[in-house]
């Protein structure tokens, strides 16, 4: 007979929530929180890809071009001095030339090189909007749904919805040498069980054993490791039957056993060295570019999600001189192109979906605020921007939406980022008003209490 259930076991779970229930039945039989799960409706996809450029690349300088923006350079806006965080002067053309590609004849900057090759593939929204011109916000927007702190991530979201399909590797990866602005934040669990929190991995490395520091177990043989996971999976078990659900114990078993069972797989997975030299080169060897070949083999092992920062900080928030986005965007592309290449190569384009894109846009005036030396950057813009989705069932060769003739603000078919996240639920087979999780009194969702499928993007 159970014990009786005190007043303090009720409070615990009201508080909690019932999303619990789930984890407590996967633990009863034996079953694990990130086994796969059915979905809504049929998929088209299966993995994300996230690349993401943080910092808030210009969207008339990557994938909106604007001849009204030239044919006025130097003078002021027609009406009136842009309205954003700083100072900002005269209207500023790009300095990169737009190429058209493929057959869709999609334009894009000459920064962007390789991509012009999969114009085709690529579907860019160039009517992305969010609430805030500021990083922090924008950030959580873009990752979290929210603009605030304390939700969970939408690699979070994706796991707990979906589970993943290799029980030897994280669920949802995220690649980055350091820390963005925010940090962990950006790929937290929250009040999702622990199990679905993102694993960072610094990918400043190219051996797995400094990349993943720690991960074997050098005093124990593997027998002995794994009959101490089944000492403690038993005490652990006698504790959940006498207690009853409790998130953190259940996101410490899964943690504890992903970790044993990542010794052998991670080592492979994680370690570029193998793959031939010809193809580490058509990468390149930056943090980002390593991050991309890294993604592209994590998701060969059914990884769910991985996401790549482009580094540390904000390096896309160029206030002083745009012209650093063409350093920026040429090793970028090198990487994605190849990434989309071998994604096409392998069969796995039709079912991963590549998001590229940062927390915001820049202005198309320039900056003269006194925070900038040299006068020939851009401020944050939060009114209009780019992002571009390939693979997955998008629909490429696409250009959605539009923002006004000097691109900033959207005016055309406008998308928020609960309308993308919606989009990308979609495509993995989720309804995102019935992805919830029932938490303090509320149902949450990654959309919150908006977002549409935008079903033109799709194919």
């Amino acid at each position: 007979m159970p014990p009786p259930i005190t007043r303090r076991d009720i409070l615990r779970t009201m508080g909690s929530g019932f999303g619990l229930l789930s984890m407590a039945g996967t633990a009863a039989h034996g079953g694990s929180s990130l086994d796969p799960k059915p979905t809504h409706f049929p998929a088209r996809a299966k993995h994300v890809i996230y690349l993401f450029l943080n910092g808030g690349p210009s969207q008339v300088d990557t994938f909106d071009p604007k001849p009204m923006l030239t044919r006025y350079h130097g003078k002021a806006a027609p009406s009136g001095n842009l309205k954003t965080e700083r100072k900002t002067g005269n209207l500023l053309k790009s300095p990169f030339e737009f190429k058209r590609g493929g057959q869709s004849g999609l334009e894009i900057s000459e920064i962007f090189p390789g991509l012009v090759r999969h114009s085709d593939d690529l579907c860019v929204i160039r009517s992305m909007y969010t609430a805030l011109p500021n990083h922090e916000p924008s950030l959580f927007m873009l990752n979290c749904g929210h603009i605030l702190p304390g939700h969970p991530s939408m690699g979070s979201w994706l796991t707990y919805g979906l589970g993943t399909l290799n029980r030897n590797l994280p669920g949802f990866v995220v690649l980055c040498p350091g820390l963005p602005v925010i940090g962990p934040q950006l790929w937290t669990s929250s009040y999702l069980p622990g199990v679905y929190q993102g694993v960072h991995i610094r990918n400043q490395e190219t051996d797995p054993e400094k990349l993943i520091p720690n991960l074997r177990n050098t005093g124990l043989s593997d027998a002995d490791q794994r009959a101490q996971l089944d000492l403690v999976a038993q005490l652990n078990r006698r504790q959940l039957d006498r207690t009853g659900p409790d998130p953190q114990l259940e996101a410490g078993i899964a943690s504890m056993e992903i970790a044993y069972r990542m010794q052998t797989e991670a080592m492979d997975a994680f370690d570029i060295r193998r793959e031939p030299q010809a193809v580490r080169d058509r990468y390149g060897d930056s943090d980002f570019q390593r991050g991309c070949l890294m993604a592209r083999r994590l998701v060969e092992r059914g990884v769910r999600m991985v996401q790549v920062y482009y580094g540390n900080g904000q390096p896309w928030d160029n206030h002083d001189d745009i012209m650093i986005h063409r350093k920026l965007g040429n090793e970028v592309d090198k990487s994605i192109t190849a990434l989309l290449d071998d994604l096409k190569a392998t069969g796995l384009f039709n079912e991963t979906i590549v998001i590229i894109g940062g927390e915001f846009g820049r202005t198309p005036s320039v900056e003269v605020s006194g925070l900038v030396n040299v006068q020939n950057g851009r401020d944050h813009n939060n009114h209009g921007f780019s992002v571009a989705v390939a693979g997955g069932g998008f629909k490429g060769g696409l250009a959605y939406g539009a923002t006004d003739d000097f691109g900033f603000k959207a005016v055309e078919n406008r998308v928020h980022p609960h309308d993308l996240h919606a989009t990308v639920l979609h495509q993995l087979g989720l309804d995102h008003t019935r992805l919830t999780y029932r938490y303090s009194g509320r149902d949450f969702r990654l959309t919150d209490v908006e977002g549409n499928v935008v079903k033109p993007l799709l194919s």
